[in-house]
């Protein structure tokens, strides 16, 4: 789907609602191949248009089959998330009205595709560490194998307070409180 900012500008009264189903999967795959499925994206959203531009409001929910960063294993994640987005003219790119925190994409063509703007999002909302149910579940032994260990952040934390380094030992009396 795609929209000129002038057709969205035209909508100054009433804002422009949409509610679709996309089929991103190759363009997802081809974005991130290790993307192994894509189910059908549901965009749930509006369009309007005050002093600062154009702004778009959307829900998107959709399916993806990952996998496991740990085993490979394949696993399904749901993504449920919101997007709000400012869209401007690369003909008048002021900023100076808009908060640091708000997102502003400055539009090259004036053309704003919802499929591009939707993958993206999905690609920021993937997370960096997928695991199955199975390998979630903290009584899930870690693997290993020889001289080598799998180590959690907490195992990690846990680790480096035990153990002082042996150069440093002697330095831990240096700042007693005598």
């Amino acid at each position: 789907m795609k929209w000129s900012l002038k057709e969205l500008n035209q909508a100054s009264i009433e804002p422009i609602s949409f509610n679709e189903t996309l089929d991103l999967s190759s363009d997802l795959k081809e974005l991130r191949p290790d993307l192994i499925d894509v189910k059908p994206v549901k965009v749930d959203g509006l369009f309007s248009v005050d002093e600062l531009g154009v702004l778009g409001y959307y829900k998107v929910s959709c399916d993806l089959v990952l996998p496991s960063t740990r085993s490979f294993e394949p696993v399904e994640i749901t993504l449920n998330f919101d997007v709000t987005e400012h869209y401007l003219s690369h003909h008048q790119p002021d900023m100076s009205e808009f908060e640091n925190t708000d997102v502003v994409i400055i539009l090259e063509d004036d053309i704003l595709d919802l499929n591009k703007v939707i993958e993206d999002n999905i690609l920021l909302q993937i997370p960096m560490q997928v695991l199955s149910a199975k390998e979630a579940s903290s009584d899930q032994p870690l693997p290993n194998g020889d001289d080598w260990d799998v180590l959690t952040e907490d195992s990690k934390r846990e680790n480096r307070t035990q153990t002082i380094d042996p150069r440093f030992a002697k330095l831990k009396d240096f700042f007693s409180e005598e």
